[in-house]
């Protein structure tokens, strides 16, 4: 089975309304095969974000119980590895998440990411391939 990591604004426009992706993300979300995956630090930052959306927050949790969002990365395991993708594109800067996601798709050999961040244009996944964008971008 082919994977499909899940980025934070993926997962704040498919849960809050208000977002201009919104419809596009449910659309895209209801024809995706589950499980997507995704990491610790991208739930934190969509908690973040979602922090006056209790229900969404709750929703999320909700995906991973039922086992429609996966949490497929263990920090304590590429800890380097994240930290060299940090430091590798500190001129964008990438974020911890974007690190993690990064790093997930080399262990999973995948580079389709549901993402509604450009930096995903410039990163690369097993050090020369572009991400497959599943949501196209601006």
């Amino acid at each position: 089975m082919k994977h499909i990591l899940v980025d934070t604004g993926f997962l704040v426009s498919l849960y809050d309304r208000q977002e201009r992706a919104h419809e596009e993300c449910v659309r895209l979300h209801e024809q995706l095969p589950n499980p997507l995956v995704t990491c610790e630090a991208v739930i934190s930052e969509a908690f973040f974000l979602l922090q006056e959306l209790p229900k969404a927050q709750r929703d999320i949790l909700a995906s991973v119980d039922q086992e429609l969002l996966e949490v497929r990365f263990r920090l304590s395991v590429s800890a380097a590895k994240v930290l060299e993708i940090m430091d590798k594109y500190r001129d964008t800067p990438a974020s911890f998440a974007d690190a993690c996601l990064v790093e997930m798709a080399d262990e999973l050999d995948t580079g389709d990411i549901l993402t509604l961040d450009s930096d995903f244009k410039h990163y690369r996944w097993r050090k020369n391939k572009r991400f497959n964008l599943l949501i196209p971008l601006g």
